[in-house]
């Protein structure tokens, strides 16, 4: 889950052993396919010009199914089950999102009340899947108050913010959303009611990308099918290079690199590993490449034009010093030392901001030239740094 310029840190003599090696199952695909529509909802409201406004609702209005999508998939690794009862939970989940993602374009409207009580459904979908783990047996026991006030309350709360007027209904969701985080920072792993399975956990997270990585392609083959020009075909083949690249960098060293430092920690470590990583640190890394599928869109069907909105290169460029920045932050998180990180993550982020200081002037197919040049030249140091630890072996 972040690119590893440096060598993972040693596993620690007193890590525990992994448990089995376990794969998504049928369900947690099919649950997948209702982040597409969530997806393609969110990066629609960011073609064109979009300003502050919307980058703001895109944003907020991304972070509860993300939230939601992030707590499931964490139920899920720990209680492994295929009975009739949670299939029956996971297809309600499914409904509540799928509620959420048709409320998306007017979720700042009239159909803010729809998806409040979607995502109020989501979290009584939690509590069925937690509630069981309150008769497990010591030391395995979740203390009841936590799925009482962290599920059920908060969902209680979600329904009944559906007859609060706007403005105030906004700010009750994120004062909501940042109880739910307060209470999950303070657990601290206590209470988990067993080993976190690492190999599915990063699994899961890299399936998530390639949601929104082929939103992205997605995105460039309709934008090209509405602007069939040699221009936007220009660079819609450069907007491919630029997603190849980052899927190659992330998929060859960043969940790698995760699977490794996850695996040699500790049961409680592991955990708290996995909900910074993959709860609140990916949701910058998979928002950054929502808002470059936006940007890229608008590349292709701008293509004509002497240079794009300014708004169209903050989602793209922008998004890529997102994407950059979120895997720096991920790598501190994972122990590697401040000056290692910079090295990459310093030109990551200024590159695509110096793009951004040029939108007045550079043509569409340049930025995305550009951008792409960046994503290729980060993958190739990614190679070299790699190959250049192999024979120490330190991989």
């Amino acid at each position: 889950m972040s690119t590893p310029h440096t060598p993972a840190p040693l596993p620690s003599p007193t890590s525990e052993p992994e448990p089995e090696p376990r794969h998504a199952g049928w369900l947690e695909l099919f649950f997948d396919l209702v982040f597409v529509a969530v997806v393609a909802q969110l990066s629609h409201g960011l073609h064109g010009d979009p300003g502050w406004r919307e980058f703001g609702v895109f944003l907020g209005l991304y972070f509860p199914p993300w939230w939601m999508w992030a707590n499931l998939t964490v139920s899920a690794n720990l209680f492994q089950d295929d009975s009739a009862r949670r299939r029956v939970v996971m297809l309600t989940a499914m409904l509540c999102l799928a509620v959420m993602a048709a409320a998306v374009p007017e979720a700042d409207g009239d159909r803010a009340p729809a998806y409040a009580l979607g995502y109020a459904g989501t979290r009584l979908v939690l509590l069925a899947l937690w509630w069981p783990a309150t008769r497990f047996p010591a030391p395995r026991t979740l203390p009841r108050w936590r799925p009482l006030t962290y599920c059920l309350l908060s969902g209680l709360l979600w329904a009944g913010s559906a007859a609060v007027p706007a403005p105030w209904r906004y700010g009750m969701w994120a004062v909501l959303l940042l109880a739910e985080m307060v209470l999950l920072l303070t657990a601290r792993g206590r209470g988990i009611p067993g080993r976190v399975h690492t190999g599915h956990l990063v699994e899961r997270v890299g399936l998530f990308v390639i949601i929104v990585l082929g939103e992205s392609v997605l995105a460039l083959i309709t934008a090209t099918d509405h602007t069939w020009t040699a221009r936007a075909g220009i660079v819609a083949v450069l907007g491919f290079v630029l997603l190849a690249a980052l899927w190659w960098s992330y998929f060859d060293f960043a969940s790698t690199a995760a699977e490794r430092v996850m695996g040699t920690a500790g049961t409680r470590e592991a955990y708290l590993l996995a909900r910074d990583v993959g709860g609140f640190l990916h949701f910058f890394v998979t928002a950054a490449v929502i808002s470059m599928a936006a940007g890229l869109a608008t590349a292709v069907e701008e293509s004509s034009h002497d240079h794009l909105a300014r708004g169209a290169v903050w989602a793209l460029a922008g998004g890529l010093a997102v994407y950059h920045g979120a895997h720096a932050l991920i790598a501190l998180r994972f122990g590697r030392r401040l000056r290692e990180v910079a090295v990459w993550a310093v030109p990551g982020i200024a590159v695509p901001l110096l793009v951004v200081l040029g939108a007045d002037v550079l043509a569409p197919w340049f930025v995305v030239l550009l951008l792409a040049a960046e994503a290729i030249a980060h993958l190739l140091y990614a190679k070299a740094a790699l190959s250049r630890r192999t024979p120490a072996g330190t991989t």
